[in-house]
């Protein structure tokens, strides 16, 4: 009788349990479905922000991107483009420009087999360059896992800086805090700061979302916490005011969420002119990645375009930084 008025107890404390954690989840999607957590964490609202392939198509007169079509053309030997979602508008805008229209190949929802532009975001794209089923692939920089797995398949890859991003850290437009330092923003991921009234704001949780590992904007955020311990409180993830991270140009030009806002850092905003002039504390290169035993000579002459002042004014044109100052 005992033994089973415990296990009795056991099962309600379960219930108990699972309802909380319930509640929570749907607090913190129904009651802050403002966007913040649709970019940052990661879960299955993201996918209704991510990038539709639809409005950044190569050659579509409907496209955002922004090209014009340059003298300089490859009609064979085509190699095959790829890269983060992030990057996407730039790499359609190139190939808008040097490749025929009849390269591209897309079936209303996807870039088939056969096309020469492909969009398997950063993870994907790493992979593909490696085993190599893309040609050119345009990314930040790769996370150490990539780099493991490129050197088991004795793959050497060319990293060459084709333009500017800056690192961002985004919130919840109603959020009052306009401003961090690089200090609060690490020990905020670090369990240091648990709450934003120790950083100007309300009296409100923290909740630091992350980003799926082998992203782009994860490896860019290892990079930048530069191997101090991350810690997440789980009751503050599930009943906190969020914390997230990209890159600027996938919240400003792309997700366009009227509900997120970047903060500023160090008081830097990270506008395009102090990404360009080096103010804003985390800006880096993005790149065109290559394997260097590729014996097809268009992916350097392509590169080269990219690099030229042509080239740099599709990075430009399309929201982008430019190598040029």
């Amino acid at each position: 009788m005992k033994k089973n008025i415990a296990i009795f107890f056991i099962i309600i404390s379960i219930l108990g349990m699972v309802s909380l954690l319930y509640s929570g989840i749907k607090f913190n999607i129904t009651h802050r479905k403002s966007g913040m957590i649709s970019v940052v964490a990661g879960s299955n609202e993201i996918k209704s922000l991510s990038i539709d392939l639809k409005e950044y198509l190569p050659f579509d007169k409907n496209s955002k991107i922004n090209y014009k079509k340059s003298n300089f053309q490859i009609n064979e030997n085509i190699p095959i483009l790829d890269g983060a979602s992030a990057l996407y508008p730039v790499f359609s805008a190139i190939a808008s420009s040097t490749y025929p229209e009849k390269s591209v190949c897309f079936d209303g929802e996807n870039f088939t087999k056969e096309s020469k532009v492909q969009m398997r975001n950063t993870r994907g794209a790493y992979k593909a360059i490696v085993d190599g089923t893309s040609d050119i692939i345009f990314c930040a920089a790769p996370s150490e896992e990539q780099l493991l797995y490129a050197k088991e398949k004795n793959i050497e890859l060319e990293f060459v800086p084709i333009g500017f991003e800056a690192f961002v850290f985004i919130e919840n437009i109603k959020n009052p805090v306009n401003d961090l330092s690089i200090e609060e923003i690490k020990g905020i991921y670090s369990g240091k700061i648990k709450n934003w009234k120790k950083v100007g704001g309300t009296n409100t949780l923290i909740a630091a979302w992350q980003r799926k590992e082998g992203s782009g904007s994860q490896t860019a955020f290892l990079n930048f916490m530069k191997g101090e311990p991350i810690n997440s409180n789980p009751l503050c993830i599930f009943f906190g005011s969020p914390i997230g991270y990209s890159f600027r140009y996938y919240v400003e030009g792309i997700t366009k969420n009227e509900n997120v806002k970047m903060v500023s850092l160090n008081g830097i905003a990270p506008t395009k002119e102090n990404i360009q002039n080096g103010k804003y504390p985390i800006s880096s290169n993005f790149f065109a990645v290559y394997r260097k035993n590729d014996q097809n000579e268009n992916i350097k002459k392509l590169i080269d375009w990219i690099i030229s002042p042509e080239g740099q004014r599709i990075i430009d044109n399309n929201g982008y930084v430019s190598l040029n100052k």
